[in-house]
């Protein structure tokens, strides 16, 4: 088996553009559900036996952002499947749990097609990078979704996955930790309040305890933790405090510190990782336990 690319390196492939190193999807716009954003492109890596599958959710705040059209070539030499899905954003008009459904929605298509495709359902790793990642983060703390006695096919299929790997991505949205522990220029960021329906981050703090906070944690992984969640990799740039901006603050390493304290509490699997800093576990090691099932 070929060596993984790493999590990072992968991401820059994937993309919206198209190079003479770029390859289209094996399967492109597939719907995954009723909405009009519930769509996927597949990648399928040529295999005697079911293999793994790295899905992908864009970012963009929940506000914008696109699934990638395109990768590169070497996606096909990785030893495990790809997929990057499109969900409904606040761009169109959409507010949560619109967002957090179609992830849920898009890993019980997954698995619904896993014998089609030569999926290997117990080895699906989700990652992301900002929105993408919180929402991957809330997949894999989330129990099961599964609806058994739907009359959907679709629905019936479990959503838990066998690991998570993010990068910059937000483990709460409580503007009150946020402000106490990355700092005050994070509560600019539109993420924090317009994919709730909230104009501005005053309203959603003075209605916060009556209307919004059981509304906003729903969708983190804070929220959902617990011992028998699969293992989750966080990569942030830094954690300096406080924020310098919203774009510094939306992304901060706190949030992936935060998560990490009430992992420890609860039993789960967290690693965190800084840039420039030797991580406990390798994000190569990781994804190979994940997606290949070699050990860390």
């Amino acid at each position: 088996m070929k060596a993984l690319l790493t999590l990072g390196f992968l991401l820059s492939l994937i993309s919206i553009g198209y190079t003479e190193d770029t390859v289209q999807p094996t399967h492109k716009d597939v719907k995954y559900g009723p909405h009009e954003r519930n769509n996927l492109n597949f990648w399928q890596v040529k295999s005697y036996k079911p293999l793994g599958i790295l899905v992908h959710i864009h970012g963009g705040g929940w506000i914008g952002g696109e699934k990638a059209a395109t990768q590169h070539k070497n996606v096909f030499k990785n030893g495990y499947h790809t997929a990057s899905i499109n969900y409904p954003i606040v761009k169109y008009g959409y507010i949560q749990p619109a967002m957090a459904n179609s992830a849920a929605r898009a890993i019980q298509f997954i698995r619904y097609k896993a014998k089609e495709w030569n999926i290997d359902p117990n080895k699906i790793l989700v990652t992301g990078g900002s929105a993408g990642g919180a929402s991957s983060m809330w997949l894999g703390a989330h129990d099961d979704m599964a609806d058994p006695n739907s009359d959907d096919p679709i629905a019936r299929q479990s959503t838990r996955v066998a690991g998570v790997s993010i990068g910059g991505g937000q483990t709460t949205l409580d503007p009150f930790l946020i402000e106490k522990r990355i700092g005050s220029e994070t509560l600019k960021h539109s993420m924090l309040f317009k994919p709730f329906g909230v104009e501005n981050i005053a309203e959603l703090k003075k209605n916060w305890e009556s209307k919004y906070k059981k509304f906003s944690n729903k969708y983190t992984a804070l929220q959902h933790i617990s011992k028998d969640d699969p293992p989750i990799f966080l990569r942030y740039k830094d954690a300096e405090f406080p924020a310098r901006d919203a774009g510094h603050g939306i992304h901060h390493g706190i949030f992936g510190l935060i998560l990490k304290e009430k992992a420890d509490k609860v039993g789960a699997k967290v690693y965190v990782q800084f840039e420039g800093r030797t991580p406990e576990v390798s994000l190569h090691k990781f994804m190979e336990s994940i997606l290949i099932g070699k050990k860390k």
